[in-house]
């Protein structure tokens, strides 16, 4: 098992779509892990009838990091800029302080999602990275067409 920090090494990527917004959605995540000389990777998809694209973005990254049994280090990819500038950029951390109300007063949405991903990155040492979507990445793509085929069943 390849370690980082004295714990288990992991690449999560992810990915969400929604068709209308609100409207069907899914999510697609792919984990992939060494052991010895054996890569293991293991694919998870869900999806909502009536949902939003950043709510599937979200449900993406949360069931990859819920997968874990144990804390590791992971690097996470994925397109979403709204979860990686979310937590990259502390915009979260500051919606949560002040009562989930962001800078322009409105509420913050998705607290529930937020409220369930917050502890995973406690958990984990986990690094974002944003790829640009539909460019060819082939772990975003497969995570969208996981996405897109979990959406697909309430179209």
């Amino acid at each position: 098992m390849i370690l980082e920090n004295g714990l288990p090494r992991v690449e999560i990527w992810s990915d969400g779509a929604c068709s209308g917004n609100p409207g069907p959605g899914g999510w697609g995540t792919v984990l992939r892990f060494t052991q010895g000389t054996q890569v293991h990777e293991k694919e998870l998809s869900g999806g909502e009838a009536h949902t939003t694209n950043n709510r599937m973005e979200l449900m993406g990254v949360i069931s990859g990091l819920e997968a874990l049994k144990m804390p590791c280090a992971v690097t996470l990819t994925t397109d979403s800029k709204y979860v990686v500038d979310s937590i990259t950029k502390g915009w979260v951390y500051g919606w949560k302080k002040k009562g989930w109300v962001k800078s322009d007063k409105k509420p913050a949405l998705n607290v529930d999602l937020w409220e369930r991903l917050l502890p995973l990155l406690q958990k984990h040492q986990v690094t974002f990275v944003w790829v640009k979507g539909h460019a060819g990445h082939p772990e975003n793509e497969r995570c969208d067409a996981l996405a897109v085929a979990e959406r697909m069943k309430f179209a």
